[in-house]
């Protein structure tokens, strides 16, 4: 993770209302309390580049994806970014797929690249597959995802994407025990074994649903520890919002390349 100085840094300057130096991914983060396997948005122990978490103050789970009215929502959120902005993040991600809601507002108020959601990658996946094949868009809760989340990431209706919610049928106890309100275990905890053979069950299933599907995006960031486990019973690209961080790091960050002639 941590290599020599880099020889071509001979100069510091700050930028204008940037309070930190060396700054990577700012988080914007629910109000709400669970915790998360390595992987998750809330466990950065997985990822081998700066994090920076910005509590989206008020704004928990259920006023973002089940309460219908969002409208007071979008002040605190766009502060929250603002925030991360100011202390020098390179990019910014939000840590609920359902965050895609307010996709263009967050890009229009920071000057640094906005990547508010995993669904961003349902357009570039629909580029990278056959024309006769399909995206699965694997969602928490398919009832509240609306075509406005959609339209907001630049996704066309009614193209080649099927969707279908994790937690739609109640087989994945153990993500309920950490995101829903009704159903959180006190405190919120989960077994990762338990956890992966339920989601696996859901997310296999989806795909065994639709035999044209190319490529799957996972939209929960709660979802990626279990990727990896995934494509091997799948053999799909799968997209995830580890996927998501990985390359708005890239981008915003770009690697030097050392090798041989």
């Amino acid at each position: 993770m941590f290599g020599s100085r880099d020889p071509d840094l001979q100069f510091i300057s700050s930028y204008k209302n940037r309070y930190v130096s060396g700054m990577g991914i700012g988080v914007i983060l629910l109000d709400d309390i669970y915790p998360g396997f390595p992987g998750d948005i809330r466990n950065p122990s997985a990822y081998p580049f700066p994090i920076q978490y910005e509590v989206c103050q008020g704004v928990d789970i259920k006023k973002l994806v089940v309460d219908p009215d969002k409208t007071l929502l979008l002040e605190p959120i766009l502060q929250a970014a603002r925030n991360l902005e100011k202390l020098g993040c390179r990019a910014i991600v939000a840590e609920c797929g359902y965050f895609a809601y307010f996709q263009r507002e967050l890009a229009a108020s920071v000057s640094i690249p906005v990547f508010a959601s995993s669904l961003l990658q349902v357009s570039f996946a629909q580029q990278v597959i056959a024309p006769d094949q399909v995206v699965g868009i694997l969602v928490a809760n398919a009832l509240f995802l609306t075509d406005h989340h959609l339209v907001s990431v630049g996704i066309k209706l009614g193209t080649n994407y099927v969707i279908s919610g994790a937690m739609d049928d109640g087989i994945c106890e153990e993500f309920e025990h950490l995101w829903d309100n009704g159903r959180r275990t006190s405190p919120p905890s989960a077994f990762y074994d338990k956890a992966e053979k339920e989601f696996l069950e859901v997310a296999v299933r989806f795909y065994r649903q639709h035999t044209n599907m190319g490529a799957m995006i996972l939209e929960c960031t709660g979802f990626q520890p279990f990727a990896r486990a995934l494509q091997r019973e799948i053999h799909i690209p799968v997209f995830s919002w580890g996927t998501l961080l990985e390359y708005a790091n890239a981008v915003s960050a770009h690697r030097d390349y050392y090798g041989y002639a």
